[in-house]
């Protein structure tokens, strides 16, 4: 099975579009900037009919219970985003 990391994810679209890879890699980057910070703020993204990327905060009550974390038992969080 293949995976599109960042550098085939240049590549291909600088072949695509015929722009430099450098340029592309700006984009990418600066895309993938504006992306996070929107989501930090708990806002949406939303490519119509394709992709829709939102956080949600979930509260689990006052009973959370408990994660297994480097083979320790640790609380769990009551409020967590998705």
């Amino acid at each position: 099975m293949m995976s599109l990391d960042k550098n085939k994810t240049v590549a291909e679209v600088g072949r695509r579009t015929r722009l430099r890879n450098h340029d592309v890699q700006k984009m990418l980057e600066a895309l993938v900037e504006v992306w996070s910070e929107e989501l930090a703020q708990e806002g949406r993204i939303e490519l119509e009919n394709f992709l829709v990327l939102e956080v949600k905060r979930v509260d689990r009550g006052e009973r959370a219970g408990s994660l297994l974390v480097g083979g320790k038992m640790r609380r769990a969080p009551r409020i967590i985003k998705n």
